[in-house]
């Protein structure tokens, strides 16, 4: 299993609308994909960056589905996050493997 996390630090007058965008367009996009079995979406309480924290977490059962997620629909879906939020935000991606 993999976990796909995704940080983003928002601009703070960007947060409000991009958590609603997250929540009703964006994370059901990428879960229809098929790539992911799970995700969760965490906010950073002791950030200490300027603006508001979050992390997108989704699980990949594989690693070909994380790859094939990458390859095919990651391209588009972070392109349609650039133009709504351009110059508002930051991104940080990391995929990690479970040990047990």
């Amino acid at each position: 299993m993999f976990l796909y996390n995704v940080t983003l630090i928002l601009d703070d007058a960007a947060a409000e609308e991009w958590l609603q965008w997250m929540q009703e367009i964006h994370i059901p996009e990428v879960l229809a994909t098929g790539m992911f079995v799970s995700n969760r979406l965490l906010k950073v309480v002791d950030s200490p960056n300027e603006g508001v924290t979050y992390c997108a977490q989704y699980i990949a059962e594989t690693l070909e589905n994380y790859n094939e997620y990458q390859k095919t629909y990651a391209p588009v879906l972070q392109e349609k996050l650039n133009e709504k939020f351009k110059n508002r935000f930051v991104a940080y991606r990391t995929l990690m493997e479970y040990v047990d």
